[in-house]
């Protein structure tokens, strides 16, 4: 018992200390993209399984409000992935094919950056927000903070009668948000999900309401292309 409440105070203090930082961070991090109507930045994106890597892409992306996105793959070869706000498309050239699902179904994975395509508030979609002391960030210097997606938590088994856990819960789904301090800029977007899959997504060259129409987020099919229906957009990544 002793060692448990010895765990506990020491567990209560460390998220005292780090707590005002993650706050900080974080309000810089809504204040940064809250004003833009159109968001740009090029990205990389690794998909990894078991700490292995299995595909790594690169392109760039564009968020609008409300509710749109857009995704364009330039290596290894050219995907577009587009959100018009009713329904996701995600196009494969090289298949003539495009799979089309309902867009409320289309940001499961992608969630903490659809607040990009939204109200930038992380309390929408975090059930908290903490600073994760123990993740690496991909730049020396900057902070990671860990977001638990409201739903997605789990009672620890340690938990007191008033509710309390004395231990961090664990998620089927534990999302990591990499902000340049100073600027409040989103660096980098990690997912965790079971099974030993991992989604990262870093970011650079940010612009802000760049000069893009609004046909740019609606997707037209070309002549010959076949569309394929499926259950959820994140069915139609490959």
């Amino acid at each position: 018992m002793l060692a448990l409440l010895t765990y506990a105070c020491a567990l209560l203090a460390a998220l005292a200390s780090t707590a005002p930082e993650a706050k900080l961070a974080g309000a810089k991090l809504e204040a940064r993209y809250r004003g833009a109507q159109t968001l740009a930045a090029t990205f990389l994106e690794r998909y990894s399984e078991n700490n292995h890597v299995v595909r790594t892409e690169a392109g760039v992306v564009y968020f609008r409000r409300p509710g749109k996105m857009r995704w364009e793959y330039e290596s290894p070869e050219k995907n577009v992935f587009l959100v018009d706000g009713k329904t996701a498309w995600f196009y494969v050239p090289a298949d003539h094919t495009v799979t089309r699902a309902p867009a409320k179904q289309s940001t499961d994975w992608r969630t903490p950056l659809a607040l990009l395509a939204g109200e930038m508030k992380l309390s929408r979609v975090c059930a908290r927000v903490e600073l994760a002391t123990a993740e690496k960030p991909g730049t020396p210097g900057n902070a990671v903070l860990y977001c638990p997606l409201r739903g997605e938590e789990t009672k620890s088994p340690h938990t007191r009668s008033d509710g309390v856990d004395l231990q961090p819960a664990t998620p089927d789904e534990s999302v990591y948000l990499e902000i340049v301090p100073a600027t409040g800029e989103l660096a980098g977007v990690l997912v965790r999900e079971k099974g030993g899959v991992e989604i990262e997504f870093q970011f650079a060259a940010w612009r802000f309401d760049p000069p893009v129409p609004d046909s740019f987020f609606r997707f037209e099919v070309p002549r010959g292309v076949a569309i394929v229906n499926a259950e959820s957009a994140a069915e139609s990544r490959p």
